[in-house]
């Protein structure tokens, strides 16, 4: 079942936007737009979907617009063309009203930079979705005790952020996303900022709760090792536009083009599987 459906969505900042949009169109290079209109194609016409419990995976070099499709899905960046659904659900068409009910219950983020409320305890950060929710203390003590626990933090619930370890933090913000019981996870190079070790410590503590709850998650990494460890397929952009989809065999084995292949070889380089 598709759970997020992309549909020719694209995103153009700046001036002349319907310009600049004719030309993406037409298939002219994002550099040759931004000389003619003054006009940034962050995202061409993209047409992708995603289907429940699956882990895609978005890649690209900086500027290559995947933190920008992650942001599209739930409108903290405005579409300037195409469809958004998620589960049927056109969201381009909601209402502010509407809308922020489908980020509260439906979706989370999990950031790179974390994210944490400074002045709050890892507790109440747990259950900082919860009690958006409106649910009740009872039901939020016990949410939050239960992800604290499987995340392994335990003892450290009423520790403040600055005296937890950057990888502490980051099971924080997962625990969070985790806690309010949203369908999809949308994270953007959550662990890209931790040392190899603590990152690969929190790839396996988020493929280990994959196997159990089967989330939809969208993940935006730069590290083609780690899209190939987490991911069902993955999505390589380049000037806003998707160049190559496939599982990680696909990508290693047939690259679409240099660009891809140039991923493939410094994963080659690196020893890494």
């Amino acid at each position: 079942m598709t759970r997020i459906a992309l549909d020719r969505v694209a995103k153009v900042f700046g001036h002349q936007i319907d310009d600049a949009l004719a030309l993406s169109r037409d298939g002219v290079e994002a550099s040759v737009i931004r000389d003619q209109t003054g006009a940034t194609v962050a995202l061409a016409e993209t047409t992708l979907n995603i289907a429940a419990g699956e882990v895609f995976m978005i890649m690209g070099l900086s500027g290559s617009g995947k933190s920008t499709l992650l942001r599209l899905i739930n409108r903290l960046v405005e579409p300037s063309g195409g469809c958004i659904s998620i589960d049927g659900t056109n969201i381009n068409g909601l209402s502010p009203t509407d809308l922020r009910t489908v980020r509260r219950d439906r979706l989370a983020m999990v950031f790179q930079g974390f994210g944490l409320l400074p002045h709050r305890t890892v507790a109440d950060n747990v259950g900082f979705g919860l009690e958006v929710q409106g649910a009740s203390e009872e039901v939020r003590l016990t949410s939050v005790a239960d992800w604290i626990a499987r995340v392994g933090l335990d003892g450290f619930a009423t520790a403040l952020p600055h005296e937890l370890s950057g990888g502490m933090r980051q099971r924080v913000g997962l625990a969070r996303a985790l806690a309010a019981g949203a369908d999809i996870l949308l994270m953007d190079e959550p662990f890209s900022a931790l040392d190899p070790l603590i990152r690969r410590e929190m790839q396996d503590l988020l493929t280990g709760l994959q196997q159990e709850l089967g989330k939809t998650i969208v993940f935006v990494t730069h590290d083609l090792s780690e899209a190939i460890k987490l991911g069902s397929r993955t999505a390589i952009l380049k000037d806003g536009r998707i160049i190559q989809v496939g599982t990680g065999a696909e990508i290693v084995d047939s690259p679409a083009d240099d660009y891809v292949r140039a991923f493939t070889d410094d994963l080659r380089s690196s020893g890494r599987p």
